[in-house]
């Protein structure tokens, strides 16, 4: 955990804090849940360094999260998966049917895509598997918050896994994973499809450590 605040400090030397800049944004109002108290203090030092974000509550299980959302109207909840008393799933669900509900940005240890197309169902708006980059953590906090497009922050694997789940494409299918990436890949780069074989293929197999020809 010192090594992360160390990071933060240094991040904080080049103006990436609340005193050396200033925007014409609001802050996005941010929660965190999670039952890691090392974890949590990484996120909380993060968060409360960065001048467009404010920190308005930190859960340790899933009720607390629950009344710090209705009590605080975050933008933003990072949300763990596993927590004592009420776990990211049910809180998800219990959101699921609320008008006005907080972007949830889940964080989880497990890739199984029936989790994956959970999320989506229940609506959660971006999963990241830890462990994780806090920049890229961060990003997506602004990203959900308004202060860059929020059409740049779809979380493609969750979109294509979810439409490959209604077209009854069922996860333990041989080769699941490298048609979804190569689904993800030719949405983020059309011109990928002019290059197939010479291209996608091989990016695949490099990802997964396999072959093309596999």
């Amino acid at each position: 955990m010192a090594n992360y605040l160390k990071e933060i400090k240094i991040l904080s030397m080049f103006g990436y804090t609340k005193k050396g800049l200033q925007t014409m944004n609001k802050p996005v109002r941010v929660l965190i849940a999670d039952d890691n108290r090392d974890l949590i203090e990484v996120l909380k030092a993060y968060i409360q360094s960065q001048y467009d974000m404010e920190l308005v509550g930190v859960a340790y299980n899933g009720n607390e999260a629950l009344a710090l959302i209705y009590q605080e109207s975050p933008d933003v909840v990072i949300l763990d998966i596993i927590m004592p008393h009420l776990d990211g799933l049910g809180v998800l669900e219990k959101l699921r049917f609320e008008g006005l509900r907080p972007h949830i940005i889940i964080l989880t240890a497990f890739e199984q895509e029936s989790m994956i197309q959970r999320f989506a169902t229940l609506g959660a708006d971006y999963y990241i598997l830890k462990p994780f980059d806090l920049d890229t953590l961060g990003n997506r906090i602004r990203q959900l918050g308004g202060v860059t497009p929020k059409t740049s922050v779809k979380n493609w694997e969750v979109e294509v896994s979810s439409i490959m789940h209604q077209m009854g494409v069922p996860p333990h299918v041989k080769g699941y994973q490298y048609l979804r990436e190569a689904i993800v890949n030719v949405i983020q780069e059309v011109s990928l499809l002019r290059a197939i074989t010479k291209d996608l293929y091989p990016m695949i197999a490099e990802k997964y450590q396999t072959t093309p020809s596999r």
